[in-house]
């Protein structure tokens, strides 16, 4: 049965995370001369601190050397750790909810037993995905199978001896400056189009034929065209080349041609993380306001006082509690799907529901955060400004703006999208 009583190791995983973020992220990640720069390299050594708390791992099972962590579990994590350093929670978000999807049912058993061990003791070994989001074409396909173009994916052609040599490039990679393993979609079928003639195989960094370019910053380009950009995503990540990459056949991550990335139910459960995440940024903003308003006095009292003021704090704390509601819920469904089975709980896509609103509220939450700093809001050695752009981030990602949001409308209309042939 669904209810807010958190379990004894629930708790315990939220009080010792937000004691490590108290005592080590915070004074690091928002000391005035790291928030002045608009660079902000990820916190290697405290990414490194986390793993070793066992952050990286928590989603494996037991009995593959994790925690057991359910999706709820590990929102509430997600939650403790953005309020301190977004980056770092990305970063680990990613590779904890692939490295589940991987090591809990999509590896073969020789694949399991290839690459376990090393991802389980080495606390530096991150997890990387280089495909495409299922979802990301539904604004040009609402009503209507995916796009069927290539979505410029690397090309892979098998060899005499089953091995594949895969050629190309990806212009961005989430977490590909700290990635081990890259769980990688090429396209082994050029007769087939949209997700249909899709592999993913599992590339290790050092496979030769392999680069991965320097992590990408402000100002700097992703690729290799020279173009400029701001910064537009949270954790890390760079662009990968494949130049004859050789991949042995036993690196094929499921079938050939039929990518189990392809369905949307495997990127689900990283879903309410992102959301949780995002909710961490909106709190952390709202908590350093409320903590500002009570000592900053003007007209003889403490500004929590004046109406203004309290009406955006009020405004804040009931966005936040309505996401975190919403959160909650959508990860305890994914942990319990025999609830939409038997139609206790709705069964619309709740992980997207959370998502959207989670992006909007907490967009709305850092802006009336900052505002009640008034122009102090906007200085550049404190915090506001970066979690307003942290904010932003979220809010313009394709996974929250306009086009998300018809992934609902479908629902409602009991609309299936077919796969394009």
């Amino acid at each position: 049965m669904y209810n807010l009583h958190l379990t004894p190791e629930q708790l315990e995983f939220r009080d010792t995370i937000r004691a490590f973020v108290d005592g080590d992220v915070k004074p690091v990640a928002l000391h005035p001369d790291r928030l002045q720069p608009f660079d902000k390299p990820l916190l290697m050594d405290l990414l490194d601190q986390a793993s070793q708390m066992g952050l990286r791992t928590m989603a494996l099972s037991e009995e593959a050397g994790g925690a057991g962590a359910d999706c709820l579990t590990s929102c509430i994590v997600m939650e403790e750790l953005a309020a301190g350093d977004v980056d770092l929670a990305v970063a680990l978000a990613q590779t904890s909810a692939l490295g589940r999807a991987l090591f809990g049912g999509l590896m073969t058993s020789a694949q399991h037993s290839r690459f376990l061990k090393a991802f389980v003791e080495d606390d530096k070994y991150h997890l990387a995905f280089s495909g495409r989001n299922p979802d990301a074409d539904i604004g040009w396909s609402y009503h209507r199978p995916l796009a069927a173009e290539s979505g410029g994916e690397p090309v892979a052609v098998k060899q005499g001896n089953g091995d594949w040599v895969v050629n190309g490039a990806v212009s961005f990679v989430s977490n590909a400056p700290v990635a081990k393993l890259f769980a990688v979609q090429a396209r082994t079928d050029p007769k087939k189009t949209g997700m249909n003639g899709v592999s993913t195989l599992l590339v290790p960094r050092d496979a030769p034929g392999l680069t991965v370019h320097p992590q990408v910053g402000p100002f700097s380009s992703p690729d290799t065209n020279g173009g400029s950009m701001t910064r537009w995503f949270h954790g890390t990540g760079s662009g990968i080349a494949f130049k004859d990459c050789r991949v042995p056949a036993d690196h094929l991550l499921g079938k050939e041609g039929q990518s189990p990335f392809a369905s949307s139910a495997e990127a689900a459960r990283a879903v309410p993380l992102m959301a949780a995440i995002n909710l961490g940024v909106g709190r952390a903003a709202y908590e350093a306001a409320v903590a500002y308003a009570k000592i900053r006095r003007q007209g003889g009292r403490n500004i929590i006082e004046h109406q203004a003021i309290g009406t955006k704090l009020a405004d804040c704390a009931i966005k936040l509690e309505l996401a975190r509601t919403m959160i909650w819920k959508a990860a305890w469904a994914l942990d319990h799907p025999e609830v939409v089975a038997d139609r206790s709980a709705s069964d619309l896509p709740l992980h997207t529901i959370a998502r959207v609103y989670t992006a909007e509220a907490m967009s709305d939450v850092t802006l009336l955060s900052a505002e009640c700093f008034g122009a102090m809001g906007v200085m550049r050695d404190m915090p506001l400004q970066k979690y307003v752009h942290d904010g932003m981030i979220f809010l313009h990602s394709e996974e929250t703006d306009g086009a998300a949001k018809l992934k609902i409308a479908e629902a409602l209309a009991g609309y299936q999208r077919p796969l394009a042939a």
